[in-house]
């Protein structure tokens, strides 16, 4: 029984290699948004060291807060984000896949939380309102955007003054990108660095939207 059970787990983590494999060689041709049915990717072993908790910490989620998570995905992040900022605050779960968004609202219904907000839209669309977030998310999401300058700049122009995004990326993630490009598109949109945690294999670096000047 134990050696069918092992057999099984040996199994499923290798259609899970598998696909990433392929996943990855696919995204490198052309950026494209996993897919619904590869939600779960990193709720596995394989994505420990961006454990939700591990991400919100990273980017001093506290109570009250306005918070987006930009290409939210199945919601890894945003419900446990949404309980950390509280009734007080509020938590924006915006992806570009209607099936997607689907899995979150799902979630945040069983987990009975009602300060999530959805918004069916990409990055760079310039659908974002100014001046709102004290936070944003993006985990491993920055790869699968044509226009990294454009998405950018629509998170820095959503971010309060002193508001920070926090951008982690995972070098098994078939969208990986270095933390040279981010700290150029950063340079770009006017983002100041204040923190980095990790190493380039899997990182978590802060840019802060700078305060206006007296």
């Amino acid at each position: 029984m134990q050696k069918k059970l092992f057999r099984s787990i040996l199994l499923g983590f290798g259609l899970l290699g598998s696909v990433a494999i392929a996943w990855r060689f696919v995204a490198r041709l052309r950026p494209l948004p996993t897919p619904p049915w590869l939600s779960g990717l990193w709720e596995n072993p394989l994505g420990k060291s961006i454990r939700a908790e591990i991400l919100i910490q990273r980017a001093g989620l506290k109570p009250g807060m306005r918070v987006l998570d930009a290409g939210c995905g199945a919601g890894r992040i945003t419900i446990p984000a949404a309980l950390v900022v509280g009734d007080e605050g509020e938590v924006i779960a915006l992806d570009l896949q209607p099936g997607m968004l689907d899995i979150v609202m799902a979630r945040a219904k069983a987990a009975g939380i009602s300060n999530v907000r959805f918004m069916l839209s990409g990055l760079g669309e310039e659908m974002l309102p100014s001046n709102r977030f004290d936070r944003a998310i993006m985990s491993t999401v920055l790869g699968e955007i044509p226009d990294q300058v454009a998405a950018m700049k629509e998170i820095a122009y959503s971010l309060k003054p002193g508001g920070i995004v926090s951008v982690t990326e995972l070098i098994v993630d078939p969208h990986y990108q270095s933390i040279k490009t981010i700290r150029l598109l950063a340079k770009k949109v006017g983002l100041v660095e204040t923190a980095v945690f990790g190493n380039n294999f899997s990182y978590t670096i802060n840019l802060r939207k700078p305060l206006p000047q007296a």
